[in-house]
């Protein structure tokens, strides 16, 4: 059976491998393997998102509330987070344990005990969140994502905002669509566009 990186236990050994990317403005040395996405570099999307993202202090109380990073691969956008704000509680969670395993070990690398990953249905009930940030895995297909999505951006707090990059060819524009139509409680716009790929807004109204 073909094995992707959203299935739950990829198959094949576990075989590490470190590379270097910039996350929170500095290079950093983190470790990957196969059976996760995006294992030999930082991908085009999230980088794009990851330089587009608002500071913390231009989102005001959203900024300090805890953050989720939605399918978290090996962790660049949980570790990022987890860098630029030492002081805040940062959950990354992803269905696949490999990816869960890797972004385990670059928190403990990078001295990030402040990041917390979890399996999705591990994550407290009730927890809230004032920041969603995810590369959402667009590939699991549109049924499976738009469960996600119902999963999460309802945990948004009051104040909450959430940024998803997508691919323009990807479907960014009917997703953009399609989250605007499902979530009458959510302002949903267009953040960003960079080489092809569309940052996607969604504010608590």
């Amino acid at each position: 059976m073909t094995q992707h990186y959203f299935s739950e236990s990829p198959g094949g050994e576990l075989r590490l491998r470190e590379i270097e990317v910039e996350l929170a403005g500095e290079p950093r040395t983190v470790v990957t393997a196969g059976g996760v996405f995006s294992p030999d570099q930082l991908d085009r999307g999230t980088a794009i998102l990851l330089r587009e993202l608002p500071s913390a202090r231009e989102l005001g109380a959203a900024g300090e509330a805890p953050l989720l990073d939605v399918g978290c691969g090996w962790g660049a956008i949980a570790l990022d987070a987890a860098l630029a704000q030492p002081e805040r509680e940062i959950w990354a969670i992803d269905v696949n344990e490999r990816s869960r395993e890797l972004t385990r070990q670059n928190a403990e690398r990078l001295g990030l005990a402040h990041l917390r990953v979890a399996a999705p249905d591990d994550v407290p009930a009730a927890l809230r969140f004032g920041e969603i940030r995810s590369n959402p895995p667009i590939r699991v297909g549109k049924d499976a994502l738009h469960a996600i999505l119902h999963q999460w951006l309802p945990r948004l707090n009051d104040d909450g905002i959430a940024h998803f990059v997508v691919a323009k060819h990807l479907g960014a524009d009917s997703l953009q669509r399609w989250i605007a139509s499902e979530f009458a409680e959510l302002d949903v716009d267009r953040a960003g566009r960079d080489k092809g790929f569309h940052i996607i807004r969604a504010r608590r109204a």
